[in-house]
């Protein structure tokens, strides 16, 4: 495992860029020449013990991240938390899991397949959170799993890497709202997911988020490669809370239009 955070956020950077193409050029128009603040990366996985959200989680445990909330999410039909570390500048980290026995035979069948294929070894690895896929898949096996969830089909196809970064609007020079991030990306041609609205929370939930639909990108598979959407860039806009401080959590009814950036349509 890491020991360093920002030796481990710079290895799951340059595996998100490379996913995801738009990402960098977002990154440049944004920054104006500045460092651009993380708010958040996430990561996703399916909840059986080899893979689960707690294995992912150790990873960050090591370099000293701790548990600060816990999502449901009914309709996707995952569970998540979110980790923050004692140096407030560094990422906060939000992992779901998938809740595969709520699902069809098929579909259970179908992942603890893909699971088993894995070294067990591969999860506590210095390299797992951006390390892939680890299992042979067929577009067939892609097609069926996107039929019941996209989020299946999502971590079936890219495996383990960072489903997204987060720009944080706090931190980003020249820009105090969300909607001025926002119109700025649409002028520069960049999709953004409406689902729910380009804006996803209120002043009121303490916080604000919107992002890009994710990059269609070539995936090689035993039988083909094809174009599917890969990763997002999200932005969050944080507000103060009684006490003065940001608001660290994050809003389950947002976050859950933020997963439809990786939905096929679009």
């Amino acid at each position: 495992m890491h020991t360093n955070v920002n030796a481990l956020f710079e290895a799951l950077w340059q595996d998100y860029i490379e996913m995801t193409p738009s990402a960098a050029k977002v990154h440049q128009l944004l920054s104006k020449g500045e460092p651009i603040i993380n708010d958040h990366i996430a990561l996703r996985t399916f909840n059986i013990a080899k893979v689960n959200l707690e294995v992912l989680a150790a990873h960050f445990e090591s370099i000293g991240y701790v548990a600060c909330g816990d999502y449901k999410f009914e309709a996707k039909k995952l569970n998540a938390k979110h980790f923050e570390h004692p140096d407030t500048t560094q990422p906060k980290v939000f992992i779901s899991e998938l809740l595969v026995e709520e699902f069809s035979e098929e579909l259970q069948s179908t992942v603890n397949g893909l699971i088993e294929q894995m070294d067990e070894a591969a999860t506590t690895a210095d390299n797992f959170l951006y390390s892939g896929r680890h299992w042979e898949l067929d577009t067939k096996t892609y097609e069926a799993l996107l039929a019941e969830s996209e989020y299946a089909a999502w971590v079936a196809a890219f495996g383990y890497r960072a489903n997204h970064f987060t720009v944080s609007i706090n931190h980003l020079p020249g820009y105090d709202t969300i909607f001025e991030v926002n119109d700025a990306l649409k002028a520069a041609g960049f999709v953004l997911n409406a689902s729910g609205g380009e804006v996803k929370g209120t002043p009121e939930v303490l916080l604000e988020q919107s992002s890009t639909m994710a990059d269609k990108i070539p995936v090689s598979f035993s039988d083909a490669v094809i174009n599917i959407p890969s990763c997002f860039y999200e932005f969050a806009l944080r507000y103060a809370q009684a006490d003065g401080k940001l608001y660290t959590g994050f809003v389950a009814a947002s976050a859950d239009k933020i997963f439809e950036s990786t939905n096929v349509k679009g």
